[in-house]
């Protein structure tokens, strides 16, 4: 029988499994007020970030897009957002503020650092003192949003981690969850299988926009990319062509018809599996999940990635013996007994349900224990 989930419900009707204050820099010269805020008040969440300053285009909407999604995740109960100047600051409150959960904005030129710490230090205690009354509820799984992505993979990976997460993906769905997975480079030799699960043409023909812009824009470059994809931890850890990680990275896809493709940092409207156009580093990834509304993430990796988010709860999974006794402080799911016949994968997929029902509930991750808060905004061009 499954366990019971407990989540926090948030005024817009969304699940979140973390209840964070968050202290948003708009831009990169706001970061030491949000950080000295966390200083001050204990227990809220700066995410400090390089840029903000004179993008301009896709490029700067991208960077809304990234903060007022991350500030509006389900995950986080109210924001402070700090800016140096009131409109761009105003604009990302006011993205926020259409969740329904409390927000208040202040910006840095005519007030200085030291007032506006001040102020926005007593707005973080007492929305960190209301949150703090806020409870859990009895949630359904399938109000969980998901995403995934795999990270330094090697042979293991396509072999155990990735098809457990896989387990997890086709029940999500079929329970009627919703699954967001991306790394649009690396399905690279493998991008028309994902295309062909593709739930309509409109799906398949955004789906395939979004690749082969991406590789004309590899192409046009002339660059190399052996040493990036595949990266110099999936060539140690055996994987020898962008062919055989893609391979690997697709089988934790699942089996369920791709049904929505998005733009970076575009949240979800259709339950079920969605592509999201995006980067493969896995920090870059993870905040742009984040920004959709991701509230929990699945992670296999084969050589031992260890990143994590401030927002969204990153689970590690491995397959990998070595990286499981070497690493263990960085993993949360040890399935190497798939490759020694231990268990079914079957099995393996109920372990790791049972291992997002306790997370959901509460259990930090690895990565949250070890605190690792990487928040990193893509970034498409250089600013004017």
């Amino acid at each position: 029988m499954s366990a019971t989930l407990f989540g926090y419900r948030r005024p817009d009707g969304k699940v979140g499994v973390r209840n964070h204050v968050v202290v948003l820099p708009v831009d990169d010269l706001s970061n030491a007020v949000c950080e000295n805020v966390a200083r001050v008040v204990p227990g809220v969440l700066a995410l400090p970030h390089h840029y903000g300053r004179l993008q301009y285009g896709e490029d700067l909407e991208l960077t809304f897009r990234t903060l007022i999604g991350n500030g509006a995740n389900p995950n986080v109960a109210a924001v402070v957002v700090v800016g140096i100047e009131p409109n761009w600051t105003q604009r990302v409150a006011e993205g926020i503020a259409g969740t329904g959960k409390p927000v208040e904005a202040y910006s840095i030129e005519r007030f200085g650092d030291l007032q506006v710490l001040a102020a926005a230090a007593r707005t973080a205690q007492r929305m960190l003192q209301d949150a703090s009354e806020r409870p859990r509820e009895p949630i359904e799984r399938r109000e969980l949003v998901i995403s995934i992505k795999c990270g330094e993979s090697d042979t293991t990976t396509g072999l155990g981690s990735c098809p457990t997460v896989a387990q997890v993906v086709d029940r999500h769905v079929q329970e009627g969850g919703t699954v967001i997975f991306g790394e649009t480079s690396e399905l690279t030799g493998g991008e028309h299988l994902i295309a062909g699960r593709c739930q309509t043409e409109e799906v398949r023909r955004k789906f395939q926009d979004f690749y082969d812009r991406y590789l004309a824009e590899i192409e046009a470059s002339g660059a190399n990319l052996l040493g990036s994809q595949p990266t110099q931890g999936n060539i140690r850890g055996g994987l020898s062509t962008i062919e055989e990680k893609a391979l690997g990275n697709i089988a934790k896809t699942g089996t369920v018809p791709v049904v929505d493709a998005l733009a970076m940092a575009e949240a979800p409207t259709r339950p079920g599996l969605n592509f999201m156009d995006s980067s493969s580093a896995a920090a870059e990834f993870i905040t742009l999940m984040g920004a959709a509304g991701a509230v929990l993430h699945l992670f296999p990796t084969g050589q031992g990635n260890i990143v994590g988010n401030p927002v969204v709860p990153v689970i590690k999974i491995t397959a990998n013996p070595l990286t499981a006794r070497t690493m263990a402080e960085h993993v949360d799911l040890d399935v190497s007994g798939l490759l020694w016949g231990e268990y079914s994968l079957a099995e393996a997929g109920e372990r790791l349900m049972a291992l997002i029902g306790r997370v959901a509930n509460g259990r930090l991750t690895c990565a949250e224990a070890l605190g690792h808060r990487e928040f990193v905004l893509t970034k498409l061009y250089r600013s004017a």
